[in-house]
């Protein structure tokens, strides 16, 4: 399984949002609303954006607030972020909506996960005395400074999501996905916003591959199967594997159908939280680091064992400090034209 995070445009989205017609959704009648104060500093919208990441219609983003749905606690929850605060002092209003009412434990377990997916209690302190002087890094973080990496999903659904993207166009992964979510997933209505949540993990054991390709997914018919066979045999529990080493979540994640070791780097990153493992990097990626840190073309890449050689130089925080540098380099495409990159993007 290769993950490849690739950017979107408007016509993209335009053509996501077009399944939306004629589809009946559920509009969640009860609402709350809880205050969040992520550590300092904190920057709302380098968090909750991720402009290279896939485009899912389960999430919608305008500055200073962020649409999205979470199956959660066997619910469907349509959630807005607010901010409502500034870098120096953060605050984050969280707006949830629900079919039933919540109970304050459901609440507070949800704020409590939300906190550790966004990593809104991440401390950057050191992070930032470490490299502030960096060349590299140092104008980054003056540039996006509180961003924290952060992914909305639960293990279960990164690797769905993970699966439609293998070896395809983005177009093409967001026309799976979509297929994918009308046919198991709930469309949400709340807050004026119309998104899908995702389906239960192990409520697919009845579905069989052959049904699964008819919904023309390929191949990857087969891997969703197998991995939400694993989820409905209780085979992994992600809450647990948080709370274990890193050698023993790899060896566990090995262990799910389609995970090699080069997924495992995404997982361990976005899923777990591991800002010193740095031992994969893609092809594509391979040619945006070419350019990014040694600045020669992209066609004649590095050598992959030269970059990662190259970024041991961030110690602890390898993978911290490249991320910082990557998302900062996909903010700057939103406002300016970057010719060497728009080579580089498939769409």
């Amino acid at each position: 399984m290769e993950f490849c995070y690739e950017p979107y445009n408007l016509a993209e989205f335009t053509y996501l949002i077009s399944f939306l017609g004629g589809v009946q959704a559920m509009k969640p009648k009860h609402k709350i609303t809880r205050a969040v104060q992520p550590t300092a500093p904190f920057n709302f919208d380098a968090t909750f954006h991720k402009p290279a990441h896939f485009p899912s219609g389960d999430n919608y983003w305008e500055s200073g607030v962020r649409w999205q749905t979470f199956r959660f606690l066997g619910k469907d929850l349509g959630v807005v972020f607010k901010n409502a605060g500034s870098v120096d002092k953060p605050k984050i209003n969280i707006e949830i909506y629900s079919a039933e009412r919540l109970s304050e434990e459901s609440i507070e377990w949800f704020i409590n996960e939300v906190t550790f997916r966004y990593n809104l209690d991440l401390d950057l302190d050191d992070f930032y005395k470490r490299f502030a002087g960096d060349k590299f890094v140092g104008p980054v973080i003056k540039r996006i400074r509180g961003m924290r990496p952060g992914h909305q999903d639960s293990l279960y659904e990164y690797l769905i999501i993970g699966i439609v993207l293998q070896n395809c166009t983005v177009l093409r992964s967001i026309q799976m996905m979509q297929v994918l979510f009308e046919k198991y997933g709930t469309l949400l209505e709340f807050d004026g916003k119309k998104l899908w949540c995702f389906w239960e993990p192990g409520s697919l054991k009845s579905v069989t591959e052959d049904e699964l390709r008819a919904l023309k997914v390929g191949y990857r018919a087969k891997s969703i199967k197998r991995t939400d066979d694993y989820f409905a045999q209780g085979l992994t529990d992600e809450m647990e594997l948080r709370k274990k080493g890193r050698d023993i979540q790899t060896k566990e994640l090995l262990k799910l159908y389609g995970v090699g070791p080069a997924t495992v780097w995404y997982l361990l990153f976005d899923v777990f939280h591991h800002w010193d493992f740095f031992n994969h990097i893609s092809p594509w990626e391979q040619k945006i680091y070419t350019k990014l840190f040694f600045d020669k073309d992209p066609e004649a890449p590095v050598p992959v064992k030269k970059l990662l050689k190259h970024f041991e130089k961030f110690g602890d925080y390898k993978q911290l400090a490249v991320h910082y540098i990557w998302e900062d380099l996909w903010w700057k495409r939103k406002d300016e034209h970057i010719p060497w990159l728009e080579k580089l993007i498939r769409i």
